[in-house]
């Protein structure tokens, strides 16, 4: 069977993104209130992205490159794209909890993260993979990860591979 120039681009992309699962997984726990809801009695599609992004803060300021930090120094992450996937509807006063885990460095700016939120009996109910990168605030512009914000993020510097 031939493999399509598609495919062949695929495999050889994919020998790039070195993912190193030996990197810190972040827990982050929180309750589904009420405002979190739609009119379905389940939450709220874009809530997800928003308790997402709650637990990357929260593990950014614990590692000490929270909003002081990023307004004090001028640089921070910003979000490139992403993708959700839905596997499990959360529901009203559900606890919930979100592992994030930095995954690879896909190019030499560009850093992989996934997030994984379970329910409290352990079920995953959504998966959110994100592109993202470090931001010059006074230029607007991508910039290399510093050591600094690769080790809050998760990577070990000493074995990644910077590309």
């Amino acid at each position: 069977m031939a493999i399509t120039k598609k495919r062949e681009r695929l495999i050889s992309m994919s020998q790039f993104n070195k993912i190193d699962n030996t990197n810190p997984i972040f827990e982050y726990e929180r309750q589904i209130l009420e405002q979190n809801l739609d009119c379905f009695g389940h939450m709220n599609n874009a809530m997800y992205l928003v308790l997402y992004e709650e637990a990357r803060w929260d593990f950014i300021t614990k590692n000490g490159m929270g909003l002081d930090y990023i307004m004090k120094n001028q640089i921070g992450p910003v979000l490139l794209d992403l993708n959700l996937v839905f596997k499990a509807e959360l529901k009203n006063r559900e606890r919930i909890k979100i592992l994030s885990q930095c995954l690879s460095m896909k190019n030499k700016f560009v850093m992989t993260l996934e997030q994984r939120m379970f329910k409290e009996d352990g079920k995953l109910a959504s998966v959110l993979t994100i592109n993202c990168g470090l931001m010059d605030l006074k230029e607007r512009k991508l910039l290399n990860p510093t050591d600094e914000w690769l080790k809050v993020l998760g990577f070990n510097i000493e074995t990644l591979d910077r590309l």
